[in-house]
């Protein structure tokens, strides 16, 4: 549901340096992944990172609905006729991305996965789905359909043909945890890039800090700010590269699941927050919920910054967080 916009910045220096930064870069969870570890040689940094493989294929196949073996499956399997017990780690996603629901009044949902995909922005056709179809394609989304049980981890979908899915907020949770699981390790520094999806620890084998960039959503080819990271995650949602224009208007990929209609009025939404998992769903929440609604959440989550750029170009940023404008309308 979302496309990023985050270029990672480093420069491997061995020269002078014990450690060594090493990076491997796949395809995982149907997405590309760029892993990267501090460790003193090859053979270190190679099992680092085959540990952080693991454990974001270990998630993946928690929380897959394309794998029709997954638990995620089974609670669509029976929507609407049975609560499907599931292990606790997959419940208390499950209840976290309900409360996450419950604070931006929807605009993030993981039962969007029930909505019906009458957007089809591959599709060069310029008509628009009629106001009927759109009001029917989010009939069995709602996340307060969603019965969760703490003592028996159990999941019920009250409706009939009701999904759930985490494409909104999987790959930052399957980051958190591969990151997670590297600092127990004892990896000193790191950075894993989930299709833009970026968490980091620790500092580079040259002691510098990690770096990204922020392209602007009006020109891809523009760069219009950079910032350093430390222990902290950084998404981005935006609009600029999938859409359609229909009458003259853009209509994004990035659709409301609580009208049907793409969002509109922002082209892209950065958040920097503590885990990848909160990141992830609050720039596509944020990027639903419009630039005044979507910024006065941000002010009440703790150690949460954002940064939005509206479809006419124009920046604004959360009240602790500063950048220099690089580029004019």
């Amino acid at each position: 549901m979302k496309k990023r916009f985050l270029y990672l910045l480093f420069f491997i220096t061995t020269l002078g340096y014990s450690q060594q930064n090493y990076q491997r870069t796949l395809k995982l969870m149907g997405s590309r992944f760029d892993i990267t570890v501090v460790a003193k040689d090859s053979v270190q940094g190679d099992k680092y990172i085959n540990t952080a493989v693991a454990e974001i294929k270990r998630i993946e196949k928690l929380i897959s609905s394309w794998d029709p073996q997954s638990q995620t499956s089974f609670i669509n399997k029976y929507a609407g006729k049975k609560a499907v017990t599931v292990h606790p780690e997959l419940w208390q996603l499950i209840k976290r991305s309900l409360s996450i629901s419950k604070a931006t009044d929807g605009a993030f949902d993981i039962t969007y996965a029930s909505m019906d995909r009458i957007w089809d922005f591959n599709n060069p056709d310029t008509s628009l789905p009629s106001a009927e179809e759109i009001r029917a394609s989010v009939s069995k989304v709602g996340f307060d359909k969603v019965v969760l049980n703490e003592e028996n981890h159990t999941v019920l979908l009250k409706k009939s043909g009701m999904k759930i899915g985490f494409g909104a907020i999987g790959k930052g949770y399957a980051a958190d945890m591969a990151k997670k699981l590297l600092i127990k390790q004892g990896v000193s520094g790191g950075i894993i890039n989930a299709s833009g999806d970026m968490n980091t620890w620790g500092q580079q084998a040259n002691g510098k800090p990690w770096k990204i960039a922020l392209t602007n959503p009006l020109n891809k080819n523009q760069v219009f700010a950079s910032f350093n990271l430390n222990e902290e995650a950084v998404v981005t949602s935006g609009n600029y590269e999938k859409y359609k224009m229909i009458d003259g208007k853009r209509y994004s990929h990035i659709i409301d699941p609580r009208s049907g209609w793409p969002a509109s009025g922002l082209a892209s939404v950065t958040i920097f927050a503590p885990q990848a998992e909160l990141a992830d769903a609050l720039a596509t929440a944020v990027f639903v919920m419009g630039k005044e609604t979507g910024m006065n959440l941000v002010h009440q989550i703790p150690k949460v910054k954002a940064i939005i750029i509206d479809d006419q170009g124009r920046i604004f940023t959360s009240k602790n967080i500063e950048i220099n404008r690089t580029w004019e309308n």
